[in-house]
């Protein structure tokens, strides 16, 4: 049997992004190209700030922990400046290969990002349903709230850069990591104790059937994302309950 969206219940919509909002081509052909491209240059030209510091002494303490678990990272070096920061590009690219949800690399991340859509380098891509959905449930009175692993940095930078303008006036509050990961239970009673909602009250969308399954538990309601080329998700709940899916805001009052 299928878990139907009550959308007499719904005051608050929360969204991923990745395969939900935005194609998953444009993350990964272009937003994770832009970062590995500018990455480099980036530190070079950035070494010195207070933030840049901070983010580089996590990534290394990052990849102590991966040395000891024996994942193997390439090395560190201190030699000199330049060789250290030589080194940890390195190692950010390794994270980026195995598309880690690091706080610290999701930061840095949006930090190049920024400079991409400020110089007008970067015009992030949403489905074309995105923005007059987001308009119909402000008009509604919805809350509408967006949870994904990248940045809020990140998350706002792609909001306010797209190719139907910035929207985001139409978004209420962001949610990355730091309110826990996306495949975890807390996370989603955590973020609908911060938006004042009954977790029934809200609906989850994402792409991805395990963080759906997370926000079940937590008493959300959740609808499977389907967009071209996502890949294909399990779409079982555990009881035996089926994810509602859909493949356009359109169908969403």
């Amino acid at each position: 049997m299928t878990s139907k969206l009550n959308v007499a219940r719904v005051r608050g919509v929360l969204l991923d992004i990745e395969g939900t909002t935005t194609p998953i081509s444009f993350v990964h052909d272009v937003l994770f190209s832009y970062a590995r491209t500018n990455l480099s240059n980036y530190l070079v030209e950035h070494s010195d700030a207070i933030e840049t510091r901070d983010d580089l002494s996590k990534l290394s303490a990052e990849h102590a922990a991966d040395v000891a678990a024996g994942l193997d990272p390439p090395a560190l070096s201190i030699e000199s400046v330049g060789a250290e920061l030589e080194s940890l590009a390195a190692y950010i690219n390794w994270l980026m290969d195995r598309d880690r949800k690091s706080p610290a690399l999701k930061l840095l991340q949006g930090k190049i990002w920024q400079q991409g859509y400020l110089s007008g380098r970067l015009t992030a891509e949403v489905f074309n349903d995105v923005a007059p959905a987001l308009k119909r449930w402000r008009s509604a009175g919805l809350t509408i709230n967006i949870f994904s692993s990248g940045s809020v940095l990140a998350q706002k930078l792609l909001f306010a850069h797209t190719g139907a303008g910035d929207l985001t006036h139409l978004i209420d509050s962001y949610f990355d990591t730091s309110s826990g990961p996306k495949a975890e239970v807390d996370s989603y009673r955590r973020i609908s104790a911060s938006l004042n909602l009954p977790p029934q009250s809200v609906v989850f969308i994402s792409d991805v059937a395990a963080e759906l399954q997370a926000a079940d538990a937590a008493g959300l309601q959740t609808l499977l994302c389907l967009r071209p080329g996502n890949a294909q998700q399990p779409a079982q709940q555990p009881g035996g309950e089926r994810f509602q899916t859909v493949e356009t805001f359109e169908i969403i009052p």
